[in-house]
């Protein structure tokens, strides 16, 4: 475990957006629809990359599963199940209906994110 800066200040820039599309940005579907979805995948990424220094692939794949994980989760409501229903923050963070295109955005986020930590770690030619 250790603390990495740059990561952190991704994690928090990506946090901020989310804020800004979740509040700001709600009013155009494909923002709030598509890109939080893109985003969010991202934003776990960078957040435990701040903090554990895992390798980039088992942690993207990692992240999509759980991502999928709780996407068919909310298939049976289980933000309701654990008793959020009446917790605006939580049922948001959670989600509350299921969505094979949010399963597609995650996928699109991870495959992104795959892209970016392929073209940072690709050992530079002379």
């Amino acid at each position: 475990m250790k603390f990495n800066l740059k990561h952190f200040l991704i994690a928090v820039t990506i946090f901020i957006v989310e804020v800004l599309i979740a509040t700001k940005l709600k009013d155009i579907f494909f923002v709030r629809a598509y890109l939080g979805d893109v985003f969010v995948v991202m934003l776990l990424y960078y957040f435990i990359k701040a903090f554990f220094n895992l390798n980039p692939t088992k942690l993207i794949i990692g992240i999509f599963v759980f991502s999928c994980l709780i996407e068919f989760l909310q298939y049976f409501h289980f933000g309701e199940l654990l008793g959020f229903k009446d917790n605006r923050i939580m049922m948001i963070v959670l989600g509350n209906s299921f969505s094979w295109i949010d399963i597609l955005c995650y996928f699109a986020g991870c495959v992104i994110l795959f892209l970016i930590e392929a073209n940072f770690y690709r050992p530079k030619v002379s």
